[in-house]
Protein backbone atom coordinates (compact mmCIF):
# COMPACT_ATOMS: atom_id res chain seq x y z
CA UNK A 1 0.00 0.00 0.00
CA UNK A 2 1.13 3.65 -0.20
CA UNK A 3 3.46 4.66 2.47
CA UNK A 4 2.08 7.89 3.16
CA UNK A 5 4.05 10.47 5.17
CA UNK A 6 1.65 11.83 7.44
CA UNK A 7 0.87 8.27 9.03
CA UNK A 8 4.14 7.27 9.23
CA UNK A 9 5.01 10.55 11.01
CA UNK A 10 2.32 9.56 12.92
CA UNK A 11 2.46 6.76 14.44
CA UNK A 12 6.25 7.34 14.89
CA UNK A 13 6.04 9.95 16.63
CA UNK A 14 3.09 9.37 18.96
CA UNK A 15 4.27 5.87 19.71
CA UNK A 16 7.93 7.67 21.17
CA UNK A 17 5.81 9.86 22.80
CA UNK A 18 2.97 7.27 25.00
CA UNK A 19 6.68 5.31 25.25
CA UNK A 20 8.05 8.19 26.75
CA UNK A 21 5.27 9.31 28.54
CA UNK A 22 4.88 5.78 30.10
CA UNK A 23 7.83 5.43 31.64
CA UNK A 24 7.46 8.95 33.11
CA UNK A 25 4.10 7.62 34.41
CA UNK A 26 6.18 4.77 36.45
CA UNK A 27 8.06 7.46 37.87
CA UNK A 28 11.72 6.30 36.64
CA UNK A 29 13.13 9.70 36.51
CA UNK A 30 13.79 12.29 38.99
CA UNK A 31 10.46 14.49 39.01
CA UNK A 32 12.71 17.65 40.27
CA UNK A 33 15.17 17.36 37.66
CA UNK A 34 15.17 19.64 34.24
CA UNK A 35 15.99 17.23 31.95
CA UNK A 36 12.59 15.31 33.91
CA UNK A 37 10.77 18.30 33.11
CA UNK A 38 11.97 18.59 29.26
CA UNK A 39 10.95 15.53 29.10
CA UNK A 40 7.65 15.94 29.85
CA UNK A 41 7.11 18.69 27.66
CA UNK A 42 8.63 16.45 24.96
CA UNK A 43 6.46 13.38 26.02
CA UNK A 44 3.17 15.61 24.94
CA UNK A 45 4.62 17.66 22.15
CA UNK A 46 5.68 14.63 20.47
CA UNK A 47 2.24 12.92 21.23
CA UNK A 48 0.42 15.95 19.39
CA UNK A 49 2.26 16.43 16.58
CA UNK A 50 1.63 12.83 15.45
CA UNK A 51 -1.47 13.28 16.33
CA UNK A 52 -2.02 16.41 13.98
CA UNK A 53 0.27 15.15 11.13
CA UNK A 54 -2.46 11.82 11.25
CA UNK A 55 -5.10 14.49 10.14
CA UNK A 56 -2.91 15.74 6.75
CA UNK A 57 -4.11 12.55 5.46
CA UNK A 58 -7.91 13.43 5.92
CA UNK A 59 -9.47 14.13 2.68
CA UNK A 60 -11.15 16.86 4.96
CA UNK A 61 -8.97 17.16 8.29
CA UNK A 62 -12.43 19.49 9.49
CA UNK A 63 -14.59 16.58 10.06
CA UNK A 64 -12.05 14.83 11.56
CA UNK A 65 -14.01 15.50 15.07
CA UNK A 66 -16.55 12.73 13.53
CA UNK A 67 -14.27 9.91 14.33
CA UNK A 68 -15.07 10.39 17.86
CA UNK A 69 -18.95 9.09 17.56
CA UNK A 70 -18.35 5.29 16.60
CA UNK A 71 -16.11 3.77 19.38
CA UNK A 72 -18.54 0.94 19.65
CA UNK A 73 -16.99 -0.28 16.58
CA UNK A 74 -14.07 1.56 15.02
CA UNK A 75 -10.58 1.17 16.10
CA UNK A 76 -9.78 4.50 14.88
CA UNK A 77 -12.57 6.10 16.90
CA UNK A 78 -11.71 4.52 19.81
CA UNK A 79 -7.92 5.73 19.16
CA UNK A 80 -9.35 8.94 18.78
CA UNK A 81 -10.86 8.61 22.11
CA UNK A 82 -8.10 7.45 24.04
CA UNK A 83 -5.73 9.87 23.21
CA UNK A 84 -7.54 13.01 24.15
CA UNK A 85 -8.63 10.82 27.29
CA UNK A 86 -4.65 9.80 27.96
CA UNK A 87 -4.15 13.70 28.05
CA UNK A 88 -5.57 14.17 31.68
CA UNK A 89 -3.48 11.77 33.36
CA UNK A 90 -0.32 12.88 31.03
CA UNK A 91 -0.87 16.35 31.74
CA UNK A 92 -1.23 16.35 35.21
CA UNK A 93 1.62 14.75 35.78
CA UNK A 94 3.50 16.86 33.88
CA UNK A 95 2.08 19.65 35.64
CA UNK A 96 3.17 18.56 38.81
CA UNK A 97 6.52 17.62 37.45
CA UNK A 98 7.35 20.98 35.90
CA UNK A 99 5.83 23.46 38.68
CA UNK A 100 6.23 21.85 41.72
CA UNK A 101 9.10 18.95 40.96
CA UNK A 102 6.90 16.37 41.88
CA UNK A 103 5.75 12.83 40.85
CA UNK A 104 1.72 11.82 41.76
CA UNK A 105 1.64 8.42 41.44
CA UNK A 106 -2.19 7.74 40.47
CA UNK A 107 -1.80 9.49 37.45
CA UNK A 108 1.15 8.79 36.19
CA UNK A 109 0.28 5.24 36.78
CA UNK A 110 -2.78 5.57 34.77
CA UNK A 111 -1.34 7.91 32.56
CA UNK A 112 0.96 4.81 31.72
CA UNK A 113 -1.89 2.31 31.19
CA UNK A 114 -3.58 5.04 29.13
CA UNK A 115 -0.90 5.07 27.14
CA UNK A 116 -0.46 1.33 26.49
CA UNK A 117 -4.28 1.38 25.47
CA UNK A 118 -3.69 3.66 22.88
CA UNK A 119 -1.12 2.48 21.06
CA UNK A 120 -2.87 -0.90 20.77
CA UNK A 121 -6.18 0.73 19.47
CA UNK A 122 -3.51 2.31 16.71
CA UNK A 123 -2.46 -0.84 15.89
CA UNK A 124 -5.61 -2.81 15.74
CA UNK A 125 -6.89 0.24 13.26
CA UNK A 126 -4.37 -1.72 11.13
CA UNK A 127 -4.78 -5.56 12.96
CA UNK A 128 -8.29 -5.78 12.33
CA UNK A 129 -8.27 -5.41 8.66
CA UNK A 130 -9.06 -8.58 7.04
CA UNK A 131 -8.58 -7.56 3.65
CA UNK A 132 -4.82 -7.01 4.07
CA UNK A 133 -3.13 -9.65 4.98
CA UNK A 134 0.12 -8.60 6.32
CA UNK A 135 -1.54 -6.38 9.12
CA UNK A 136 -4.24 -9.43 10.23
CA UNK A 137 -2.41 -10.85 13.18
CA UNK A 138 -1.72 -10.33 16.61
CA UNK A 139 2.04 -9.76 15.81
CA UNK A 140 1.00 -6.36 15.16
CA UNK A 141 -0.47 -4.98 18.03
CA UNK A 142 2.58 -6.59 20.13
CA UNK A 143 5.26 -4.82 17.46
CA UNK A 144 3.60 -1.48 17.66
CA UNK A 145 3.63 -1.62 21.88
CA UNK A 146 7.04 -2.97 22.18
CA UNK A 147 8.52 -0.60 19.60
CA UNK A 148 6.92 1.88 21.87
CA UNK A 149 8.60 0.82 24.88
CA UNK A 150 11.86 0.73 23.46
CA UNK A 151 11.84 4.13 22.08
CA UNK A 152 10.34 5.25 25.34
CA UNK A 153 13.08 3.50 27.21
CA UNK A 154 15.70 5.12 25.23
CA UNK A 155 14.62 9.02 25.57
CA UNK A 156 14.18 8.32 28.95
CA UNK A 157 17.65 6.75 28.90
CA UNK A 158 18.91 10.17 27.50
CA UNK A 159 17.32 12.48 29.56
CA UNK A 160 18.14 10.44 32.83
CA UNK A 161 21.80 10.81 31.42
CA UNK A 162 21.25 14.78 30.71
CA UNK A 163 19.41 15.32 34.22
CA UNK A 164 23.18 14.22 35.84
CA UNK A 165 21.39 10.83 37.75
CA UNK A 166 21.47 8.43 35.23
CA UNK A 167 19.31 5.39 36.31
CA UNK A 168 21.10 2.25 36.30
CA UNK A 169 18.37 0.75 35.03
CA UNK A 170 17.30 2.29 32.18
CA UNK A 171 19.90 1.52 29.61
CA UNK A 172 19.98 -2.01 30.04
CA UNK A 173 15.93 -2.06 30.48
CA UNK A 174 16.17 -0.10 26.86
CA UNK A 175 18.50 -2.82 25.02
CA UNK A 176 16.26 -5.57 25.91
CA UNK A 177 13.22 -4.09 24.83
CA UNK A 178 14.72 -2.87 21.42
CA UNK A 179 15.72 -6.58 20.77
CA UNK A 180 11.94 -7.80 21.84
CA UNK A 181 10.97 -5.33 18.97
CA UNK A 182 12.60 -5.80 16.54
CA UNK A 183 12.75 -10.20 17.21
CA UNK A 184 8.66 -9.47 16.76
CA UNK A 185 9.15 -7.67 13.93
CA UNK A 186 11.65 -10.24 12.39
CA UNK A 187 8.43 -12.69 13.12
CA UNK A 188 6.45 -10.68 11.38
CA UNK A 189 8.24 -10.30 8.19
CA UNK A 190 8.66 -14.03 8.55
CA UNK A 191 5.20 -14.48 8.89
CA UNK A 192 4.77 -12.25 5.80
CA UNK A 193 6.67 -14.28 3.40
CA UNK A 194 6.25 -17.76 5.00
CA UNK A 195 2.26 -17.55 4.47
CA UNK A 196 -0.38 -17.19 1.32
CA UNK A 197 -2.92 -14.22 1.17
CA UNK A 198 -6.32 -15.64 1.91
CA UNK A 199 -7.85 -13.22 -1.00
CA UNK A 200 -6.47 -14.60 -4.46
CA UNK A 201 -7.56 -13.11 -7.71
CA UNK A 202 -10.31 -16.71 -8.43
CA UNK A 203 -11.50 -16.01 -4.46
CA UNK A 204 -12.14 -12.00 -5.48
CA UNK A 205 -13.89 -13.01 -8.71
CA UNK A 206 -15.69 -16.36 -7.26
CA UNK A 207 -14.20 -18.06 -10.65
CA UNK A 208 -11.45 -20.54 -8.68
CA UNK A 209 -13.69 -23.54 -9.63
CA UNK A 210 -12.95 -22.98 -13.07
CA UNK A 211 -9.38 -22.29 -12.75
CA UNK A 212 -6.44 -19.91 -12.59
CA UNK A 213 -8.31 -16.77 -13.18
CA UNK A 214 -6.58 -13.95 -14.94
CA UNK A 215 -7.37 -10.08 -16.09
CA UNK A 216 -8.80 -9.98 -19.18
CA UNK A 217 -8.11 -6.23 -19.04
CA UNK A 218 -8.05 -3.62 -16.65
CA UNK A 219 -11.78 -2.22 -15.12
CA UNK A 220 -10.15 1.05 -16.33
CA UNK A 221 -7.60 3.15 -18.30
CA UNK A 222 -7.03 6.13 -15.62
CA UNK A 223 -5.65 5.66 -12.21
CA UNK A 224 -7.96 6.18 -9.12
CA UNK A 225 -7.78 6.14 -5.81
CA UNK A 226 -7.73 2.60 -5.05
CA UNK A 227 -4.73 2.20 -7.44
CA UNK A 228 -2.56 4.92 -6.04
CA UNK A 229 -3.51 4.46 -2.80
CA UNK A 230 -3.94 0.48 -2.78
CA UNK A 231 -1.47 -0.40 -5.51
CA UNK A 232 1.84 0.18 -4.25
CA UNK A 233 4.63 -2.00 -5.09
CA UNK A 234 8.62 -2.44 -3.28
CA UNK A 235 10.84 -4.34 -5.16
CA UNK A 236 11.81 -7.23 -2.94
CA UNK A 237 15.14 -6.76 -3.69
CA UNK A 238 14.70 -2.89 -1.85
CA UNK A 239 12.19 -4.08 0.41
CA UNK A 240 15.36 -6.63 2.23
CA UNK A 241 17.88 -3.95 1.80
CA UNK A 242 15.36 -1.63 3.87
CA UNK A 243 14.79 -3.96 6.54
CA UNK A 244 18.48 -4.35 6.84
CA UNK A 245 19.13 -0.45 7.44
CA UNK A 246 15.88 -0.78 9.45
CA UNK A 247 17.44 -2.91 11.94
CA UNK A 248 21.03 -1.87 11.80
CA UNK A 249 20.18 1.97 12.40
CA UNK A 250 17.05 1.22 14.98
CA UNK A 251 18.55 -2.13 16.45
CA UNK A 252 22.30 -2.80 16.67
CA UNK A 253 23.68 0.82 16.74
CA UNK A 254 21.07 2.04 19.45
CA UNK A 255 21.97 -1.12 21.43
CA UNK A 256 25.21 -0.85 21.77
CA UNK A 257 25.44 3.26 21.64
CA UNK A 258 23.29 2.37 25.38
CA UNK A 259 25.76 -0.19 26.06
CA UNK A 260 28.28 2.57 26.28
CA UNK A 261 26.16 4.64 27.68
CA UNK A 262 25.52 2.41 30.76
CA UNK A 263 28.91 1.56 31.65
CA UNK A 264 29.79 5.24 31.40
CA UNK A 265 29.34 7.17 34.37
CA UNK A 266 31.60 9.94 36.86
CA UNK A 267 33.90 11.93 34.64
CA UNK A 268 32.26 9.92 31.35
CA UNK A 269 29.20 11.44 32.20
CA UNK A 270 28.86 13.62 29.24
CA UNK A 271 29.78 10.40 26.96
CA UNK A 272 26.76 9.03 28.39
CA UNK A 273 24.66 11.69 27.42
CA UNK A 274 25.98 11.98 23.96
CA UNK A 275 25.88 7.69 23.40
CA UNK A 276 22.55 8.32 24.36
CA UNK A 277 21.06 10.83 22.02
CA UNK A 278 22.70 9.28 19.54
CA UNK A 279 20.97 6.32 20.39
CA UNK A 280 17.88 7.88 20.14
CA UNK A 281 18.02 9.74 16.91
CA UNK A 282 18.71 6.20 15.58
CA UNK A 283 15.61 4.49 16.91
CA UNK A 284 13.70 7.67 15.03
CA UNK A 285 15.53 7.01 12.30
CA UNK A 286 15.20 3.15 12.51
CA UNK A 287 11.52 3.21 13.26
CA UNK A 288 10.96 5.38 10.03
CA UNK A 289 11.99 2.89 7.85
CA UNK A 290 9.74 0.18 9.46
CA UNK A 291 7.18 1.68 9.16
CA UNK A 292 7.53 2.98 5.70
CA UNK A 293 8.27 -1.11 5.26
CA UNK A 294 4.73 -1.78 6.77
CA UNK A 295 2.91 0.05 4.71
CA UNK A 296 5.02 -0.76 1.47
CA UNK A 297 4.46 -4.70 2.38
CA UNK A 298 1.23 -5.19 2.38
CA UNK A 299 -1.33 -5.73 -0.30
CA UNK A 300 -5.04 -4.76 0.07
CA UNK A 301 -7.36 -7.37 -1.18
CA UNK A 302 -8.90 -5.15 -3.98
CA UNK A 303 -5.70 -5.09 -6.42
CA UNK A 304 -7.16 -8.44 -7.19
CA UNK A 305 -9.48 -6.77 -9.85
CA UNK A 306 -6.70 -5.07 -11.16
CA UNK A 307 -4.70 -7.76 -11.91
CA UNK A 308 -2.20 -7.05 -9.07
Amino acid sequence: MHPAPSIILFTTLSGLGYGLAAVLGFGLLDPSATATKLAHVLALALIAGGLISSTLHLGNPQRAWRAFSQWRSSWLSREGVMAVLTFVPLGINAIASVWSGRYLPLPGMLGAVFCGVTVFCTAMIYASLKSVHAWNTEWTPVSYLLFALAGGLVLASFFSALGGNAHPMLPFLAVIAIGAAWLSKAYWWARLGATAALSTSESATGLGFIGKVRLFEPPHMNGNYLTREMGFRVARKHAARLRQIAVISGGVLPALLLAVAALSGGPSAALAVAMSGVAALLVFGGTLVERWLFFAEARHAVMNYYGS
